[in-house]
């Protein structure tokens, strides 16, 4: 077994014993048994921006809001990539409302342009659920290491730049994708950009706390104002999609590669049941601020169900200052927030 398919095995394997025990419940198992898109209400009217939705877990996503009812922005990397995707949904549901968006979240100045082009004043719906998984150490356009730059500042970035659209719209939610491997490492306040050891699962186990962390200070923010704005949080469990052979391949490790493959062949649930939790909390009624949504057995797989996670993702005081440490590194502020 190669370097990476070593590492890519003890990932798992942390984030497995971590599991056992070192989390908190947060709030108990909802009354929510299978649960599935059928249960989506009537999206007609609102207006949905879905961000890495040329598949995976974005696509289901976009695709089951279209089917709904929602208008779909699908916000994505590749323009070709997107196109494509658009076809695919309007191929399976061709009643549905979708279009593409350019939107590299690697890239501050793409996210603006993002922001300024998008032709609506108001949005009901941000799902935060690009992102990029155990990459080989590299940096965004920015200067930021790539897995919190994309998976956190750039989604906390474009929140803040839509977020007066949102906050001007009765019922509008905010959920942002994090994982249970959130339980490989809380983040480092002082070396936010793993500047002095880059181990790739770990630098990925901290962008998926703060992507918690983040969606923890943003509800105490909105509850601080009497915002009806819900941020919630979900996450798949192990589902079968390009995240996890995208390392692999980008350092060219066939045999890590051929190992992700087989693991999600055997044992990851479908990107269609791993979408499901994003779904809950996009859609259902009665999702609490600062909910964590994922698969009911174990965290794995199953129908939604509220999570366990870190007490770390809980600390007032921690998402105080990623706050602030993202507001200063984005150059972002949330209009109509206050510490």
């Amino acid at each position: 077994m190669g370097a990476d398919s070593a590492q890519s095995v003890t990932g798992i394997g942390i984030w497995i014993a971590r599991a056992a025990g070192l989390v908190v419940a947060n709030g108990g198992n909802p009354n929510m048994p299978g649960w599935n898109v059928r249960d989506i209400p009537d999206q007609s009217g609102r207006i949905a921006v879905v961000t890495g939705a040329n598949s995976g877990l974005g696509y289901v996503t976009a695709r089951e809001l279209a089917r709904g009812g929602a208008r779909v922005v699908l916000a994505c990397r590749s323009e070709s990539r997107g196109n494509e995707a658009v076809g695919r949904l309007l191929a399976e549901v061709p009643d549905a409302i979708a279009e593409f968006w350019p939107l590299d979240l690697g890239d501050l100045c793409s996210v603006r342009e993002f922001v300024d082009e998008l032709p609506y004043d108001r949005l009901d719906l941000l799902v935060n659920n690009a992102g990029v998984m155990a990459l080989p150490y590299g940096t965004t356009a920015d200067g930021f290491e790539t897995q919190f730059g994309v998976n956190h500042l750039g989604h906390f970035a474009l929140t803040g730049l839509l977020f007066p659209r949102l906050l001007g719209t009765p019922g509008a939610r905010i959920v942002n994708l994090s994982s249970g491997a959130h339980l490989l490492g809380n983040i480092d306040i002082d070396d936010l950009n793993s500047e002095r050891r880059y181990r790739s699962w770990i630098a990925y186990g901290r962008s998926k706390s703060a992507n918690l962390l983040f969606t923890h200070e943003l509800a105490r923010r909105l509850d601080a104002v009497g915002s009806g704005v819900v941020a919630a949080a979900a996450h798949p469990g192990y589902a079968d999609t390009n995240l996890q052979t995208a390392a692999p391949k980008m350092r060219g490790r066939k045999g890590a590669e051929r190992l992700m493959e087989i693991g999600n062949r055997f044992f990851a649930q479908s990107a269609d049941a791993g979408a499901l939790p994003t779904l809950y909390a996009a859609t259902a009624p009665g999702v609490r601020p600062d909910a964590f949504i994922g698969p009911r057995i174990l965290g794995w797989r199953g129908a939604p169900a509220k999570s366990r996670r870190a007490s770390w993702t809980l600390d007032d005081r921690a998402g105080e200052r990623l706050w602030a440490a993202s507001e200063q590194l984005t150059e972002v502020t949330y209009e109509g927030l206050k510490s």
